[in-house]
């Protein structure tokens, strides 16, 4: 194998071993974005149900609310 064909695969080589760490960090920044997604969900859907829950205790207190086809 001649000199340049030998410096060709090395920086082959090279540009792998940078793509593959690159993969990897990608991977990991995306499995922490599905953990805060999926965190940020259960919040969501337990204020939801909490401000349900508080629109069911106020709809009771008020006497001259305006019929819903309005």
């Amino acid at each position: 194998m001649d000199s340049e064909t030998e410096q060709r695969i090395i920086a082959l080589e090279t540009k792998i071993a940078y793509m593959e760490d690159f993969v990897n960090q990608l991977q990991a920044v995306s499995v922490e974005h599905t953990k805060t997604i999926e965190l940020l969900r259960k919040e969501n859907k337990l204020l939801s149900s909490k401000l349900k829950d508080l629109s069911d205790q106020v709809e009771g207190d008020i006497p001259n609310r305006r019929p819903p086809h309005y």
